[in-house]
């Protein structure tokens, strides 16, 4: 009796050779990049034994909220909790929508390891782990780990519960309005900081520019002249104008054109600028997405009977959205990271929490920069490297550049 064998795949010397060391300039390279790799570990593992973490473990709110008050921080324990609710409901009713279709289409329904689910959150352990590590309290343990618990029995519920996806929605709805309820109303704008800043005005830039942008992309095509005209007049405008530009004319030039009554606080002036700037680059985004749609869709669409707003909503913005994925979140990723910038302009966010800690008296001529900084960037990579990862996983299942 004969058995065939799989082929066997190649060991790791056929492979280095092959693909490291075919020829003496790539094995050059490849020694090269080695030693390079090494020595950049060494200098971590010695920056990490010689660094003194002092400064930011008793600066740690002032990275996290910055200036919110310390006796109402019981709202942003709570908004956790809620949010970690939230998002367990939110990961439950994906889950149960995909298994729903999977079954109704008649394929395999693949369950999500535990494995998965960490190789997907692992930058955000890491900060966690971090962040619990050098903190000098148990209380934002204890919230974490409540966190994590409702954020379990959020996908539990949102899975198997007997209630429709719609009804879930909802609820997850809710509990968002509810979360940033907790957060405005008693406590103002301009009293927040550090990290909560820098995430509040990307996730509400982001919110807000998307629809304006969405328009923009549509009039630039439109074949009403004024419409185009106005819509590229605005996006080569603001395109040519640096982002810091906007944010100094939104500080300092809003308020001239509103009442005293009316004039809204520095962050809410802020926000305006940047809302203006991301729209515009937004609609350049999704104007290359309604590009790629073949001819031949919106002409299908328009034989079969649809109307042209019927063609657009259906069938074009489906598809232009689906394939300008990898560019919208690296606008989202951009604007996260440019958020810095407003330490230029006198808001209190995480750069400028990190340079408020070095200019205490208690850490003055002791180069803490070294520290505060790399704490810094680290909170920046894991929110632009979680956004990453989610939309390669988002282009994996929706096939952008596969169909």
């Amino acid at each position: 009796m004969t058995t065939t064998r799989s082929p066997m795949r190649p060991g790791a010397v056929t492979w280095a050779r092959a693909n490291l060391f075919s020829t003496w300039y790539n094995a050059l390279l490849t020694v090269v990049f080695i030693a390079l790799g090494i020595l950049a570990i060494l200098a971590v593992i010695g920056w990490f034994r010689d660094a003194d973490f002092t400064i930011v473990r008793v600066n740690l709110a002032l990275f996290m909220v910055g200036r919110y008050p310390r006796a109402e921080l019981w709202r942003v324990a709570l908004a956790m909790l809620a949010l970690g609710g939230g998002l367990g409901i939110a990961a439950g009713i994906i889950g149960a929508g995909a298994r729903q279709k999977a079954e109704a289409a008649g394929l395999a329904v693949r369950s999500t390891s535990v494995r998965a689910i960490l190789r997907r959150i692992w930058p955000l352990l890491l900060v966690v782990v971090v962040l619990l590590a050098i903190t000098t309290t148990i209380t934002p343990t204890l919230i974490t780990l409540g966190a994590a618990a409702l954020f379990m029995l959020g996908y539990i519920a949102g899975r198997f519960l007997p209630l429709s996806l719609k009804t879930w929605r909802w609820l997850a709805v809710m509990l968002v309005i509810g979360d940033g309820y907790i957060y405005l109303s008693a406590v103002r704008w301009d009293q927040w900081g550090g990290l909560l800043t820098n995430v509040f005005v990307t996730i509400l830039g982001i919110a807000l520019a998307f629809p304006f942008g969405l328009l923009l992309a549509l009039a630039r095509r439109s074949s009403f002249p004024a419409f185009r005209l106005l819509s590229v007049s605005y996006i080569e405008l603001i395109r040519g104008v640096p982002l810091i530009t906007l944010l100094l004319l939104g500080i300092y030039v809003i308020g001239f054109f509103l009442p005293e009554g009316l004039r809204p606080g520095d962050l809410t002036r802020v926000l305006i600028a940047i809302v203006a700037f991301e729209c515009a680059y937004i609609a350049e985004v999704v104007r290359g997405g309604l590009q790629s749609v073949p001819s031949g869709q919106t002409e299908g669409a328009q034989a079969v009977g649809l109307s042209p707003l019927r063609v657009t909503q259906k069938v074009v913005l489906p598809q232009s959205l689906r394939n300008s994925i990898p560019a919208m979140v690296g606008q989202f990723i951009s604007l996260f990271k440019d958020t810095s910038l407003l330490t230029i302009v006198g808001i209190p966010e995480l750069l400028s929490a990190s340079g408020l800690a070095n200019t205490q008296p208690d850490f003055l001529g002791q180069e803490l920069y070294r520290v505060t900084l790399p704490f810094v960037g680290l909170l920046f990579w894991a929110g632009s490297y979680m956004m990453s990862r989610e939309s390669r996983r988002l282009e994996r299942r929706l096939g952008v550049g596969e169909r």
